[in-house]
């Protein structure tokens, strides 16, 4: 485990404090049950602004704090124990990122201020399918007088309907599998030519399809070079799989502390349950998966803050945080029995989100493979 610092310590607490008293998960439930076709609370998200944590990657000079990626991960990691729902992941973690990465002075200076204030709210546009596939981009940018023309849909955009700024992957040249011909583009998300359609997600957060028919964008809106997005692309989603594994932590963190809090009290048979042997190994085996994910997560999130080759640990982080996940909703709804299988015990919340995030910018299987790839296997 990471040795955090006093101003690590502070942030945790203070995103732990909030989660709980402003985010608890009956928010999460009003919000399902409301069925607005609202992905988030937009007070609870300018309240993170206000607290600074949408800023906490983006440099001071852009009105944010740079406090590094450790930092926000312990911000997930609590948000994700009351199964917040806010765009901290697709905006203050991916979009911010691929605009430091990638920007022009120009671009920062548009949006890196807007987003650490959380005045706007940006996502990535990457995956055409229901399994991610980064590299299979088929979305097209064709060259114009005026600067590029967009065609193609983009599917699971995370707040894709809220979003102020789309970050889009096009392909301007090669075939769809290959690295290079792509480019990241900002778009508006309200460009002529957008269209977005609500996707009902099973954990009641939000996500969109967004089709791009003939969206003109001009030469200004190229993220980074043309042809060569992936350099900037894949960073940014080696953030994103690190960030989404920290949350998935909490998520399956706070499932083990609920149903550890069940097994001190239930009593069957004139004995509480957590005195049952073979209950306490399942519990056992689950808080040393917990750890060990933990050191995953946190050694991804460091190597990012360091600047080092990340790819590899943040594909662990997400298999091992997806593995862990699947368990741990896996468990609390068994341990608790009949109660786990009904709607007003949270025990299914938990469940969905766990389903949604596993699958969410690739699961266990993929980031395994890409893992053993990278590893020279």
């Amino acid at each position: 485990m990471a040795v955090l610092t006093e101003e690590q310590t502070m942030l945790r607490d203070a995103a732990k404090a909030w989660s709980q008293e402003s985010a608890p998960v009956s928010a999460l439930r009003k919000l399902r049950n409301e069925r607005s076709g609202q992905t988030f609370d937009p007070a609870a998200w300018s309240e993170m602004g206000q607290m600074g944590w949408a800023g906490v990657v983006v440099p001071e000079a852009y009105d944010g704090s740079g406090f590094g990626y450790l930092g926000l991960g312990l911000i997930l990691e609590e948000t994700g124990k009351t199964l917040a729902a806010s765009p901290l992941l697709s905006t203050a973690l991916i979009a911010a990122s691929a605009l430091e990465l990638g920007g022009s002075d120009a671009q920062k200076a548009a949006w890196l201020p807007k987003i650490a204030t959380g005045e706007a709210v940006a996502t990535l546009a990457i995956d055409e399918s229901a399994h991610h596939n980064p590299t299979r981009i088929a979305l097209s940018a064709t060259q114009s007088v005026d600067g590029w023309t967009l065609n193609g849909t983009k599917t699971f955009v995370l707040d894709g309907e809220a979003a102020d700024l789309l970050i889009v992957a096009a392909r301007t040249s090669g075939q769809s599998g290959q690295t290079d011909g792509v480019t990241l583009f900002l778009v508006p998300g309200d460009a002529p030519g957008v269209v977005r359609t609500h996707l009902s997600l099973a954990d009641s957060r939000g996500a969109a399809q967004i089709a791009f028919d003939g969206v003109e964008v001009g030469s200004e809106a190229v993220l980074g070079e043309v042809d060569k997005g992936w350099a900037v692309l894949e960073p940014v989603l080696d953030r994103a799989y690190a960030g989404l594994a920290a949350e998935m932590l909490g998520t399956a963190s706070a499932a083990f502390e609920i149903t550890l809090d069940y097994l001190k009290t239930r009593t069957q048979f004139g004995q509480v349950i957590g005195t049952f042997q073979a209950l306490q190994h399942r519990a056992a085996k689950w808080f040393t998966d917990l750890e060990t994910t933990r050191s995953c997560v946190e050694a991804a999130l460091e190597a990012l803050d360091a600047g080092a080759d990340a790819r590899a640990l943040s594909s662990l982080a997400k298999a091992k945080a997806s593995e862990v996940l699947h368990l741990a909703s896996n468990e609390m709804v068994q341990m608790h029995g009949g109660i786990g299988m009904t709607d007003e015990h949270d025990a299914g919340l938990y469940m969905k989100r766990a389903r949604v995030a596993e699958a969410l910018f690739g699961g266990a299987s993929f980031h395994r493979d890409r893992y053993a790839r990278l590893m020279g296997f």
